[in-house]
């Protein structure tokens, strides 16, 4: 049941707020053993409780939970009680749906629960690597260090993500443009030169000839070709989605010549990234495993790291099954032995993640360099095939005129 209370701190400050309990006894205990003086207690029993529909649907950006990790470690360092400074975070919040969540969690704390198990009832907003970080926060009395280090974390996957939408922004901008003027030609354009030529009767140049064929052919044909387009996407997107598809659609995304091996580095930087994240925070190994697998959109990835915990499970360590598996590159398996030497995993896991970083960024830049002039030329490709095209053809006519 929820309840709205009204109570007295141990300093004669008045709060409001409200928290879950079983009954009206049992939330005046926890009230009293959180060292609160109840004034007034009063049951909620709404026909519909909009703020957990709207703490669940609303979508909630990672950018939200990266400064919510950096505030709620800076109150805790300066002393702040977690409840009072979760009520403090929810003020401020202009997220709608985030100041539902932050609320129920405060309120779940005030029910005597932890804040890793609060936040693992919002999985919709708090990933599953954040709250198990969380609780080995919690274990160890490191709340502030691990909640830092989570944001950290956050924001360098924020940052990648950000720098592989503009990279590809200019090219996609450009294809759309391509595609419009193609169109345009297409649709408007040609038909009124194929009727001023056929008025004309004259005998056009062969690029003429093509040009008009071709978009004769597009006119007559292209509502076919365009369903068949999207037929064979919506065949490819279901294909995608069963299991077996998957499979296949992330082993190409492995194996291109170009892309794939930025993807291949993009999945193991991010791994390392979590692996030394975890280690870092005092998590045995096995469960480490666990949440990277879980973190990995790559089927491929995923099976790769299943192995490898199986034989660390087994005793094998991670250097030696990783060095079975061609997806694991040669410095991270190096450095991982290294690491598993020394007992500084976690250093050498960052160092190879920054590593990757890296390199998946300047391939990344080159791969784009290289699209944007193909692109252009392209585009400066059709627009010339087509303006000499009709420009033969008025020289056509009027030469044919002048006779």
């Amino acid at each position: 049941m929820e309840f709205q209370y009204i109570a007295y701190t141990s300093d004669r400050k008045l709060v409001k707020g409200k928290l879950s309990a079983t009954d009206e006894g049992a939330a005046t205990s926890l009230l009293s053993y959180g060292g609160y003086q109840l004034v007034s207690l009063k049951t909620i029993t709404p026909f519909l409780n909009l703020g957990s529909v709207t703490g669940r649907f609303s979508r909630v950006k990672p950018r939200e939970i990266i400064m919510f990790s950096r505030q709620l470690a800076l109150l805790l360092e300066s002393g702040t009680d977690i409840v009072t400074a979760l009520e403090l975070l929810q003020s401020q919040s202009t997220n709608r749906g985030f100041k539902v969540i932050i609320g129920q969690v405060a309120s779940d704390i005030r029910g005597g629960t932890s804040l890793s198990t609060a936040l693992s009832k919002h999985s919709h907003a708090f990933p599953e690597i954040y709250h198990r970080t969380i609780a080995a926060g919690e274990q160890g009395g490191n709340m502030e260090v691990v909640l830092r280090q989570m944001a950290d974390y956050m924001e360098r996957g924020v940052l990648t993500e950000k720098k592989i939408k503009s990279a590809l922004m200019y090219p996609i901008m450009l294809a759309g443009v391509a595609f419009v003027v193609v169109a345009i030609l297409v649709a408007f354009v040609m038909p009124t030169f194929i009727d001023l030529y056929g008025a004309f009767g004259v005998e056009l140049p062969t690029p003429t000839r093509i040009l008009l064929d071709v978009s004769a052919w597009l006119l007559e044909y292209g509502l076919f070709i365009l369903l068949a387009i999207v037929a064979v996407l919506i065949v490819g997107y279901l294909y995608k989605r069963s299991p077996a598809g998957r499979y296949q659609f992330d082993k190409l995304m492995l194996s291109l010549p170009v892309i794939g091996r930025i993807n291949v580095l993009s999945e193991l930087g991010r791994a390392c990234r979590t692996m030394a994240l975890l280690f870092k925070v005092g998590l045995p190994l096995p469960e480490i495993m666990s949440l990277v697998i879980h973190g990995s959109n790559n089927k491929v990835m995923v099976e790769a790291l299943t192995e490898v915990q199986q034989e660390l499970i087994r005793g094998q360590g991670l250097s030696k099954p990783m060095s079975k598996n061609k997806l694991f590159l040669p410095l991270m398996v190096q450095m991982v032995g290294v690491g598993e030497e020394t007992g500084n995993l976690d250093s050498t896991l960052t160092t190879v993640a920054q590593s990757y970083e890296i390199e998946a960024d300047d391939r990344t830049s080159s791969a784009v360099g290289l699209i944007q002039p193909a692109m252009i030329i392209f585009i400066a490709v059709i627009i010339g095939f087509v303006a000499v095209s009709l420009m033969s053809a008025m020289y056509s006519i009027y030469g044919e005129l002048n006779v």
